[in-house]
């Protein structure tokens, strides 16, 4: 059984509060007391103020993200270690270099494996108590008293043992009293055991030591003859006429099982880390199969799914009936990555299944409400967006539904309508509250529809700025049908420049001829 370890005060950081709040009962299950923080610029304030002994410390946030709060934590702490883990969804290897240069002492990466982030915990608290056992034994040296926890050793210049503090008999085991008058080379194992002495006769006679004033890692025996790691630190001084040695010598056999303990992590680590990219690259292949299907070549569909993650909540999805009626549906799940991609499958299969049918708006609507309320659990829904044209009538009929407002715009790419997000996403209601009624709508010649996710209104930039609806109207405004697109996806390209999208992004560009 796992010794007793002494709670820590951890300061939890993300700007999901979800993840946070997950954290958050994870660790107080452990014992400890939880800070949290929403973002970078709270964690930094809330760490000078608690001054807490770990940070859970997320990448991506707004206002200010993981490695700068990193660093400026790092900065203004320089008087005590306290250990940074960062949890991320960001995980190639730059992300972890960048991680550690701005001062993390580990990275774990999303989805969190409790098992493993509670080992890497523990590993911290086992480190953090021998620091403070470190300083607490630098005190101590300084009084030179019978309480200090490490062995202190002086010996004269023949290598005889003047005195010893009681710890240095617990430590070698040694009865009271038993070690001075001893050579000192009894402490030592072969094959130092034996050299012992003639180290320090060299010493005598050239003045030249590579022992003193710094401390190294050595081997040590007790009087029972097992060896164990130990720290040892000389330093020389002259008392009444006489040269004395006086060696600290510290037991670091948990601080080694520590660094094993460590070294198993990390590897248990790159191991799950490795199964993860297969499951997700397995993942990646079923999802792309799905999602790729040949409605999407139609030409007058243009358009652009960027995930956040490795995997979108973001879909998109096109396919003509047997009627001739052009059916789109645009779709956005709860959060992103992978969970998010999974709850949108289900709106897929069914979405082509009723378009083959030339399903109305409603009926389609209707289902996938009631599909996704009947799979998904609480708190997971989907927004949508789903059009249906006619192009020998020039009508269609539109549902939108926890997405932003679709727009069509005309020839000069002015909006000449807005379709208000006025309906619930999916998945949310019951049948019989569900409004899924659609509006129908004309367009004049070369009119185009404009769909897109509030990832893309939401895009910050590296200054914080949103693209908002007012960057995509003017990439829009006084552009050809033909060029419309492309204009859009390069003024949101500009304005994301170097900056990684917080939210999926979605966008749609429908030729209504």
């Amino acid at each position: 059984m796992s010794p007793t370890l002494q709670k820590m005060k951890v300061l939890a950081v993300d700007d999901n509060r979800t993840n946070l709040h997950i954290l958050q009962v994870f660790l107080k299950k452990l014992g400890h007391d939880v800070i949290l923080a929403e973002n970078g610029e709270e964690a930094v304030r809330r760490f000078n103020a608690e001054r807490p002994d770990l940070v859970l410390l997320d990448i991506m946030m707004p206002i200010m993200d993981g490695f700068e709060a990193a660093r400026r934590m790092k900065a203004s702490n320089s008087d005590r270690w306290t250990p940074i883990i960062f949890l991320s969804a960001l995980n190639r290897d730059e992300n972890l270099v960048e991680g550690l240069d701005a001062g993390a002492d580990d990275y774990l990466t999303k989805p969190i494996n409790f098992v493993v982030l509670e080992a890497k915990l523990r590993s911290m608290q086992r480190s953090l108590r021998l620091q403070q056992q470190s300083f607490d034994a630098l005190r101590r040296l300084q009084a030179i008293s019978d309480n200090v926890l490490d062995a202190l050793v002086t010996i004269d210049e023949e290598g005889k043992i003047i005195s010893v503090n009681p710890a240095t008999e617990r430590m070698f085991r040694w009865a009271p009293g038993e070690l001075p008058g001893r050579n000192v080379n009894v402490l030592v194992p072969e094959p130092d055991h034996s050299r012992h002495d003639a180290y320090l006769a060299r010493y005598r006679e050239e003045r030249i030591g590579h022992v003193l004033g710094s401390e190294r890692e050595v081997e040590a025996m007790r009087q029972d003859g097992s060896v164990f790691p130990a720290t040892l630190a000389v330093s020389e001084v002259l008392l009444d006429n006489q040269r004395l040695f006086i060696g600290l010598i510290r037991d670091i056999s948990e601080r080694r099982a520590a660094e094993l303990k460590l070294r198993e992590n990390a590897e248990q680590l790159r191991t799950y880390y490795e199964q993860t990219q297969s499951e997700q690259q397995l993942a990646m292949r079923l999802m792309e199969k799905q999602l790729h299907r040949r409605g999407l070549t139609d030409s007058r569909l243009h358009y652009k799914v960027i995930p956040a993650e490795s995997f979108s909540g973001d879909i998109v999805a096109a396919a003509t009936s047997p009627n001739g009626r052009f059916f789109s549906l645009l779709a956005d799940a709860t959060g992103h990555g992978l969970s998010a991609a999974i709850s949108v499958l289900p709106v897929l299969a069914l979405f082509y299944r009723m378009a083959k049918r030339d399903r109305s708006v409603r009926e389609m609507v209707q289902e996938l409400n009631q599909q996704l309320k009947e799979a998904m659990p609480v708190g997971r829904f989907v927004g949508a967006t789903l059009i249906c044209l006619d192009d020998s009538t020039r009508t269609g009929e539109i549902w939108v539904g926890g997405t932003p407002d679709a727009l069509l715009v005309d020839q000069a790419g002015h909006v000449v309508r807005t379709f208000p997000s006025e309906n619930l996403p999916l998945g949310i209601l019951d049948a019989a509250p569900f409004a899924a009624e659609p509006v129908a709508f004309s367009w004049a010649p070369d009119s185009q529809l404009v769909l897109f996710s509030d990832g893309l209104v939401e895009a910050t930039d590296q200054g914080g700025r949103q693209f908002g609806s007012t960057g995509l109207t003017d990439a829009m405004n006084g552009t050809s049908p033909r060029d419309r697109f492309e204009r859009i996806e390069g003024a949101l390209s500009a304005h994301l420049a170097e900056s990684v999208a917080p939210d999926d992004i979605s966008l749609m560009v429908i030729d209504c001829p």
